[in-house]
Parts: structure tokens; C-alpha cells; sequence
């Protein structure tokens, strides 16, 4: 085989293009410290190296919405713990009026002092997350959700709906609370039913605590009686209940439901309990209603109204009682949610430690995949220059050899 002058230098010079490849290659892994730094260094590895930037950069944005998440919560949460101190001041101004004692400049005093307070809520029913998005408007983008009209009766804007984030494959939490269920939609007297002094009673009866006693027979009373009923008084403290249908309330054997109330007891029928004080005048009422609900603004609306209107005691005490009720259910809905915000905290806390866990095990293993030794790197990169180096100068020397060497 005839060897030309021509081929032996191209391979020569083709050997040295690939040992210079291979030392750039080096010298990148050396000063990036990453074996794989284009596809073509390691085509498998490159992949995996993919997959995991992939996961590591799936996890990060986790981590930055559970951030967002528990920011978004903690205002809540401090927001709520505001809401409920203002009901529990609320709650104890309304308690100190019920005494029966207060002059008529105490009680407008104390009504002063519940519309700062009412004043004091529509603002913390429109607080707003750091982003400027209202907290309790559920998932409209209403920038106020409780609005004050001109007579000064709040609505509600927004939505039932809850704002949510995604924090994991599948896994979202709840990061917003309709204003709804917060602060409008609350059920009036105990939960159950509300049970209210006639407006036009003009004995001294007061209408205590109440509660459902025999669920099954309230049950079975509401089915049978249209959810509503009246309790009027006749001489002496006797009494007699019908129903919604103005037909008499029949007890288990078919009689009337009637019975004797002397002052300081109670009247039990159909599974509820009903204490008083006080002694009813001849033809005084007290009605029994369900299902009702009634906005936390128009709960201090009636107490305010009842401090300003100059009744009687005994007229001023059943409204407030009534409405002091209703506060307590407005607290517990506050209250139930603060223990589920607080749920969902524990839940974003724990979701973050795992991501954090993970994103070092997947740091580690793209390490191992992507890193270079640098040992192994180094010590490459010297014996490929010096290989490099070895070949440019047998190169030279070939070069500069002729047929007349071999003459001489």
C-alpha cells in the first residue's frame, strides 16, 4: 500500500484536532466542575440530568406558592384573631347593659361604643393579603366585598367560593374564606331555633338560655309543626303552644301542649327547654323560630337600636339577649375557622420540610450524575496536554523530514 506524504500529515493533523477536543472537553470540566455540560458528553446522563432539573424546579415552585400560601393564611389568621376580640368587647358592652341598672346615658354610651365597634368590623371584613386581594371575598375579584350602603346596611359582594393553591402533585389547600359564612350568614339564637319575647309583651318576662334537650323529639316536633312556634300566656302564669299553622301543638298522646310557668323556671316541650324570669301579663308571647340567619352588622345594628330606643328594661334585655346570642354563634364560625387555618398552617409547614428533605436528596443525585471529580478531571486534562504536546512536536519532526534525509 502506497503511503503519500499528504495522507500521513491529515492523519497527523486529525489525530491532534481529536486530542485538542478532548482537552477543551477537559479544561470545561475543569473550570465548570460538571462532567456533563452539552448532551453529546454523556447522552444518557444528560437525560437524567434533565429529569431532575425538572423535579428539583417543580419543587422549587412549590415551595415559592406554599410560601405565598402561608403568608396569605398567617393575615388571615391575625385578622380573625381581631375579628374575635372585637365580638368578645362587643359580647362584654352588651352583657353590662342587660343588668337592668344602667341610666339612659349609660346605655347610649355603650351604643356609641358599639358602632365604633360595627365601624371596626366592615374594616376587617375588607382586609386585604400583601398583595393587595381582599381576604374574604372567596374567589371574586371584587376589591370590596362588604360594602356600606347610604342607610348604612352592609352587603355582601363576593362569592362562596374558596381560593386555593396547588402545593403538590393532586394537593391543594385552601388559602382564602368566603366572607359569607364569616360574617353574614350566621344562625340566629342558639343554632337551633331563637326564641324571642313578644314585642308587644307588657309583663316582665325574660327570655333566658335555650336549647335543644331530646334531638329526636325536636325533629320530630319540627316535622310536624312547620319549624315554628308561639307560646302565649293566660292568667296566672299558664301558657299554651301552637304551631306555625296557629293549630295547637299536640304532645305524644295526642293533647294539648299546655302547662303552668312560674317566674325563674322553664318550659319544656317537643325536645327544647326554654328558662324565663320575670311574670308574663295576660295575652304576652314568646315565639320560637328556626332555620333563621342574621348578618353579624345587623346584630350590633339591633343592639345599638335597642340602647337608643328608651324602652324598658325588660324590652332593652330581650333584644340584647337575643342578639348576645347571635354574637356567640358569629364567634364560633370565627372560631371553627381559625382552628382550620391553623390546620392548614401545620399542613404548608410539613409539605415545606418534605420539599426541603427532597431537594437535597435530588441535589445530591444530580450531583452524582452531573458533577465532575476533579481529581479524575485534573489528572485528565495533564495527561491529554501532555499528549497533545507530544504530538505536535513528533509532528514537527515529521514534517521536516524529506527523502534527501535518508540520502544523506
Amino acid at each position: 500500500m502506497r503511503l503519500s506524504t499528504s495522507w500521513m500529515f491529515q492523519q497527523s493533523v486529525n489525530q491532534m484536532l481529536s486530542q485538542q477536543s478532548a482537552l477543551a472537553q477537559s479544561q470545561n470540566q475543569v473550570s465548570s466542575g460538571q462532567r456533563i455540560n452539552v448532551a453529546s458528553d454523556d447522552p444518557a446522563g444528560a437525560g437524567q440530568v434533565v429529569s431532575l432539573n425538572h423535579v428539583i424546579a417543580q419543587n422549587n415552585q412549590y415551595t415559592s406558592n406554599i410560601n405565598a400560601a402561608t403568608t396569605s393564611l398567617n393575615t388571615e389568621a391575625s385578622t380573625l384573631s381581631s375579628v374575635y376580640s372585637v365580638l368578645d368587647n362587643a359580647r362584654t358592652l352588651a352583657l353590662q347593659a342587660v343588668n337592668g341598672t344602667l341610666s339612659s346615658s349609660d346605655q347610649q354610651s355603650i351604643a356609641s361604643q358599639l358602632q365604633q365597634m360595627r365601624g371596626q368590623l366592615v374594616q376587617l371584613a375588607n382586609s386585604t393579603d400583601n398583595n393587595g386581594n381582599p381576604l374574604f371575598a372567596g374567589t371574586s375579584s371584587v376589591a370590596t366585598p362588604f360594602q356600606v350602603s347610604g342607610t348604612g346596611a352592609v352587603t355582601y359582594a363576593g362569592n362562596n367560593g374558596q381560593q386555593s393553591t396547588l402545593i403538590g402533585s393532586g394537593l391543594q389547600v385552601v388559602t382564602g374564606d368566603a366572607g359569607a359564612g364569616l360574617f353574614m350568614n350566621i344562625p340566629t339564637g342558639n343554632g337551633s331555633f331563637a326564641a324571642s319575647a313578644g314585642a308587644g309583651n307588657t309583663g316582665t318576662l325574660l327570655v333566658g338560655s335555650n336549647s335543644v334537650t331530646d334531638i329526636a323529639a325536636w325533629n320530630s316536633g319540627l316535622a310536624s309543626n312547620g319549624g315554628s312556634y308561639t307560646i302565649t300566656f293566660g292568667a296566672n302564669g299558664t301558657w299554651a303552644a301552637t304551631n306555625a299553622s296557629g293549630a295547637a301543638v299536640l304532645d305524644s298522646s295526642g293533647n294539648p301542649v299546655t302547662g303552668t310557668y312560674t317566674d325563674g323556671g322553664s318550659i319544656s316541650f317537643n325536645g327544647m327547654t326554654i328558662a324565663m324570669s320575670g311574670t308574663p301579663a295576660t295575652g304576652d308571647t314568646v315565639s320560637v323560630q328556626t332555620g333563621g340567619k342574621q348578618d353579624v352588622f345587623s346584630t350590633l345594628d339591633n343592639m345599638i337600636s335597642a340602647l337608643q330606643s328608651g324602652g324598658s328594661n325588660v324590652q332593652v334585655t330581650n333584644v340584647l339577649s337575643r342578639q348576645i346570642e347571635s354574637l356567640d354563634q358569629t364567634q364560633s364560625a370565627i372560631s371553627a375557622t381559625q382552628v382550620s387555618v391553623g390546620g392548614r398552617l401545620s399542613t404548608l409547614q410539613s409539605q415545606q420540610t418534605t420539599y426541603a428533605d427532597l431537594n437535597v436528596t435530588y441535589q445530591a443525585a444530580l450531583s452524582d450524575v452531573q458533577s465532575a471529580d476533579p481529581y479524575t478531571a485534573i489528572s485528565n486534562l495533564s495527561l491529554q496536554q501532555t499528549a497533545l504536546q507530544a504530538s505536535q512536536q513528533l509532528f514537527a519532526q515529521v514534517k521536516s523530514m524529506s527523502l534527501f534525509n535518508y540520502i544523506k
